[in-house]
């Protein structure tokens, strides 16, 4: 069934079924255990080693490479059906498609084919940015050293997410000469440990704890300036946030319709016999299904700037390549407060439809609202309409990376 025929709306392009055809079997067979892992906190190692073997991490790689050549719409409407079926994967995946992006904006040579050739196989890169505790906002305590010829990166970092899962790890460090920096460190080295210490209330299968670097080697040709990186990261990273966010209510509200659809006991109250036929219980079937349709149209249409920002790094136009990194984040600021909203919305009201029963564990509806919470908290959305805003009064683009940490 394609996704018109859902209700969900028109793919990004002409052959968006086609593409998506390929992965939606294994779609639906990750969805199957999503509620089992959930409640009994099993990582979902197996469903990410099979993706591996799809080569779903190559979507964006082009396919004279090797990959399938997706746009980010493409991209991202997959993301939100991956979501769909468990938003633990997508979230795990974060970082590698970030860092794929960054890998398709490299000028053709060794160093882009090296990866290329990598990623085209199947093999995924974690994320290793975020330090914890008394770490300042202008640099890495993570840092890269020359020991008796070889390069070594010694540091601990949090938020690792999907490192635990990965062939390779990507991490922000201080170089050689002090500078931000990113390189890329083997998942198997043997200097490096990923322990899944991840203990928040919501995303919890996403082995987003702590990583541990003593000595492990890094290849010097992958040691890349902060500068060299990807302008859009920020719209881009946020925006599979967003589509995670958009793959939740759509999950969301085919469990509350199945529910409601088979609930038999009832209300004296209520205004139907059954639930299935109660007007205020399916007016509020109706919003949640909504929601997560007016946020999918909403991400679909930021994906498209982010593509614009894509495509303007290859045009040889300094200036246009600015205003679009520029739009594209304005873009993703000005959606991510409003589907926010909506899916935190859509999985609170849920349990209006349904009686107190609802609520027991088994079911995992309180997940929707957990997973959802968490996304939203990751990234500062209380200072998004205040950017919106000071672009729309005094014109003032909006920042394009930010890091958190003690000031100064």
């Amino acid at each position: 069934m394609t996704q018109i025929d859902q209700g969900w709306g028109e793919g990004p392009s002409e052959r968006y079924e086609t593409l998506a055809a390929q992965f939606r079997p294994l779609f639906a067979e990750i969805a199957t255990g999503a509620l089992d892992r959930e409640l009994n906190r099993k990582l979902p190692e197996g469903e990410i080693a099979r993706l591996k073997a799809a080569r779903f991490g190559a979507l964006r790689i082009p396919e004279v490479e090797g990959g399938f050549g997706a746009s980010v719409p493409e991209l991202v409407n997959l993301l939100i059906e991956l979501s769909a079926s468990d938003s633990n994967i997508t979230q795990a995946l974060r970082g590698h498609f970030g860092f794929v992006e960054d890998v398709i904006g490299k000028a053709p040579g060794p160093d882009r084919a090296r990866w290329t050739e990598r990623l085209s196989r199947g093999e995924i890169a974690g994320n290793a940015w975020t330090e914890i505790g008394n770490a300042r906002q202008g640099g890495f305590s993570t840092k890269v050293s020359e020991v008796g010829g070889r390069h070594v990166v010694d540091g601990q970092k949090f938020y690792t997410t999907g490192s635990l899962f990965a062939d390779w790890i990507n991490v922000g460090v201080a170089g050689l000469d002090g500078e931000g920096s990113t390189v890329q460190v083997r998942r198997d080295d043997p200097g490096v440990e990923v322990i899944d210490d991840w203990d928040g209330f919501g995303q919890i299968l996403t082995a987003s704890g702590t990583t541990r670097f003593v000595g492990a080697e890094v290849d010097p040709a992958d040691i890349v300036a902060d500068d060299d990186q990807f302008r859009y990261g920020a719209a881009f990273y946020q925006i599979v946030h967003l589509a995670t966010l958009a793959g939740i209510g759509r999950v969301l509200s085919q469990e509350v319709a199945a529910a409601v659809a088979a609930r038999v006991r009832n209300y004296t109250n209520a205004a139907g016999p059954r639930s299935s036929q109660d007007p205020q219980v399916l007016q509020v079937v109706g919003r949640i299904r909504s929601n997560a349709y007016t946020a999918s149209a909403i991400v679909l249409q930021v994906s498209r700037s982010i593509e614009r920002a894509y495509q303007a790094h290859f045009g040889g136009d300094d200036a246009a390549e600015e205003r679009a990194n520029a739009i594209a984040e304005l873009e993703t600021s000005q959606a991510l407060t409003v589907v926010t909203d909506l899916i935190l919305e859509a999985s609170t009201i849920a349990f209006d439809a349904l009686g107190a029963s609802s609520t027991r564990k088994p079911l995992g509806l309180d997940r929707h609202w957990r997973n959802a919470r968490t996304l939203s908290s990751h990234n500062p959305r209380i200072y998004k309409d205040r950017i919106v805003g000071d672009f729309a009064v005094n014109g003032t683009p909006p920042p394009y990376q930010w890091r958190i940490g003690l000031a100064g």
